[in-house]
């Protein structure tokens, strides 16, 4: 067997590679990740559902398939972290509430299906928010505990960026998903709004929900993503349609050296002057392969806009807990509040901006092959109660875009910050093709 640390040195991608042949065991690579956990879960915090012995198991009956000359799948014997809003069937998911402790669902979300019928290993639940918003879990940040790791997907992005797992599911209504990654210093990939279906997940925003994933690598991303994408008929948001060849377009090199263009989104002036700095040097390095952009008025806006419309469509989808509101922290009860005041005109006219801005951005994805711009406004905030101001996400979740985010910088202070790409809709594959291009090029730089 091989040492464990080194196993959990390599990329799912170089993983799978190892067990499909047989140069590595699920269960070793299972085992490897046990320990991890157990070593570091007592300062991490980063699971609210771990079960060693049901890893070992699911490990244990791949192997034997693999070694039977059975068929394997896509994702065979990697270990997958799932956020603890998505349903596992005889398995806790309690929501990050105490309204919900003891919930065990008696059915898998679809893409948990969809998961065990590729062959992953459904390592157990992470940490989230409360109700996936901003009542903080936990979890810390495994770079400096004494920070935040971002939320809601808390636990699963710190799951991977401490070695845990090699992979982890999220979901974003806001920035849960990017801004973690760049808190943790690991990749985080949010597709196009509706490519991975929602059925049997917390429902908090229908019109901005948006499952993600949590890797080391774009490629790592791009494995894990495309095995959850595809229609449900459960979600109404996806549709009948190819799932697109993530994995393969991710790994491939592009066909001219792509084009970036820059722009700094609203809230730019309430960013770390860390942050300011890295992007001028970054920009001057890429040289003629970015360029800036200024965003339309009407982008100002689109904070609030997509607020209203989170907060509204909570109200609704939260209102069996809101029924118990004492029960709940503050700024849960803040949001849910504020929802139930908004009138129908107000969100019904909100609903209208995400195509109406989306097409504002039309012209500017004419010219760049993804937009260029921060994943945050600096790195994790210190304490644990503040999980992050998600200023440059929410624009991208309600245009309904693909975004990913890789590491990039680092602030005086240690911690990572990041590189956020966007594409337009429907453009996952090549968004990731463009987010491995910049890694390559980044450790070229650095070298």
């Amino acid at each position: 067997m091989a040492n464990k640390a080194d196993i959990l040195m390599l990329s799912a991608y170089e993983l799978r590679t190892r067990l499909a042949s047989g140069a590595l065991s699920a269960l070793d690579l299972v085992e490897a990740c046990i320990d991890r956990i157990e070593a570091r879960e007592p300062e991490i915090h980063a699971w609210a559902w771990f079960d060693a012995e049901f890893a070992r198991q699911q490990a244990k009956a791949l192997d034997a398939q693999r070694q039977a000359g059975r068929p394997i799948g896509a994702l065979h014997g990697l270990p997958v972290a799932l956020k603890d809003i998505i349903d596992t069937a005889k398995i806790p998911t309690e929501n990050g509430c105490p309204l919900d402790a003891g919930r065990i669902p008696f059915k898998d979300a679809a893409i948990v299906a969809r998961l065990k019928a590729a062959g992953a290993v459904i390592m157990g639940k992470t940490v989230t928010t409360e109700l996936a918003y901003m009542h903080a879990g936990a979890t810390r940040n495994p770079l400096n505990t004494a920070h935040t790791p971002g939320g809601s997907s808390s636990g699963s992005a710190a799951a991977v960026a401490d070695g845990m797992v090699p992979l982890a599911i999220g979901t974003q209504t806001g920035g849960s998903v990017i801004r973690p990654a760049s808190y943790c210093g690991v990749t985080g990939f949010k597709p196009s709004f509706g490519a991975i279906p929602r059925t049997g997940v917390l429902m908090q925003s229908p019109t901005l929900d948006t499952l993600g994933v949590f890797a080391r690598t774009p490629a790592d991303a791009a494995l894990l993503a495309e095995v959850l994408m595809g229609y449900d008929a459960g979600d109404p948001a996806t549709t009948p349609a190819p799932v697109p060849p993530l994995l393969s377009v991710a790994t491939s090199e592009p066909p001219l050296k792509p084009v970036f263009a820059f722009l700094r989104p609203p809230g730019w002036d309430k960013a770390d002057p860390q942050l300011h700095a890295a992007f001028d040097e970054l920009i001057e390095a890429l040289g003629d392969q970015v360029f800036e952009v200024p965003l339309p008025n009407a982008f100002n806006e689109a904070a609030e806009i997509r607020a209203r419309i989170n907060f509204a469509e909570m109200a609704k989808y939260y209102y069996r807990y809101g029924k118990s509101l004492d029960a709940l922290g503050p700024r849960t009860q803040e949001a849910l509040n504020t929802g139930n005041a908004t009138l129908a005109r107000d969100y019904l006219a909100a609903l209208d901006w995400a195509d109406v801005l989306y097409a504002g951005l039309g012209e500017i994805f004419e010219r760049c092959d993804a937009i260029l711009c921060p994943a945050a406004t600096g790195p994790a905030p210190e304490g644990l109660e503040y999980t992050g101001d998600a200023i440059f996400n929410g624009l991208w979740t309600l245009t309904g875009t693909p975004a990913v985010t890789v590491p990039a910088f680092t602030a005086e202070n240690g911690l990572p910050m990041g590189v956020q790409f966007v594409a337009a809709r429907g453009n996952d594959a090549r968004l990731l093709r463009n987010a491995n291009w910049f890694t390559g090029w980044l450790s070229e730089a650095a070298a």
